[in-house]
């Protein structure tokens, strides 16, 4: 269960993707807010420190909170599922199994995932949508410690994270992400419904749990049109974000 800030942050974020606070805006100061959820002051600035570092908001000169970003961009820096980011920004996430099998693991993914060559890894293709528009393919290759419980989820299953932390508690900490472009191939294109050779996005990602074991690695490639990135600098903060289509 998520801590009471947490779930304040949550609900920030969903407030904010509703413009119910627009850009330029100021958050309502920390004792009404602490007065709105029932909590002390101190949570609601746990809370408000989490929206500052994923550049949703930020101060002026002591002021209060400005909303500086729409909950359409979702900071990398989160490590949110592209479900929790579709849920923020009021879109139904879906997925879908394409392929799923065992094979040997080749020289990249037992670099990557820390295992011998040879060891017998989870490869699914699925793809992604929102609100039932596919927007993503991803290729992942799961470690053979989770694997098994990944075969256990349903094809159709919109958060493959979310299923997971509920059958095994697994919780994934830490990713990263390596950001370039590439032409989509006559399968890219049939299955994301886009011409041979359009530009799509990729992010080849590998993340672990809080002890550092590697989890997955995945090959993932977004449509342009539906999704991009942009960096929100500051001197304390340089998170990039996935955005939304506007």
């Amino acid at each position: 269960m998520p801590a009471r800030h947490e779930e304040i942050a949550d609900a920030l974020r969903r407030a904010i993707g509703r413009e119910e606070y627009t850009v330029g805006s100021r958050l309502p100061p920390e004792t009404e807010l602490a007065a709105q959820y029932g909590v002390s002051r101190g949570t609601v600035r746990q809370a408000v420190a989490a929206l500052t570092a994923e550049g949703l908001i930020g101060s002026r000169q002591g002021a209060r909170r400005v909303v500086l970003a729409s909950r359409r961009s979702q900071s990398f820096a989160e490590l949110r599922s592209f479900a929790q980011w579709a849920r923020a920004m009021g879109r139904r996430a879906t997925g879908r199994v394409v392929a799923q099998g065992y094979r040997p693991a080749g020289e990249e993914d037992a670099v990557r995932l820390h295992l011998s060559e040879g060891t017998p890894v989870l490869h699914v293709l699925r793809v992604r949508g929102l609100d039932g528009e596919p927007v993503l393919l991803e290729r992942t290759v799961y470690a053979d410690w989770i694997s098994p419980a990944v075969e256990s989820v349903p094809p159709h299953c919109p958060s493959v994270t979310q299923r997971l932390y509920e059958d095994t508690g697994l919780v994934v900490a830490y990713g990263e992400h390596v950001i370039d472009a590439v032409a989509a191939g006559a399968r890219d294109a049939e299955l994301l419904g886009v011409r041979r050779t359009s530009p799509l996005l990729r992010v080849r990602r590998v993340t672990t749990t809080r002890e550092g074991r590697p989890v997955e690695w995945s090959d993932d490639r977004y449509r342009p049109d539906a999704v991009s990135f942009s960096v929100h600098n500051s001197t304390g903060n340089n998170a990039l974000a996935r955005r939304g289509a506007e």
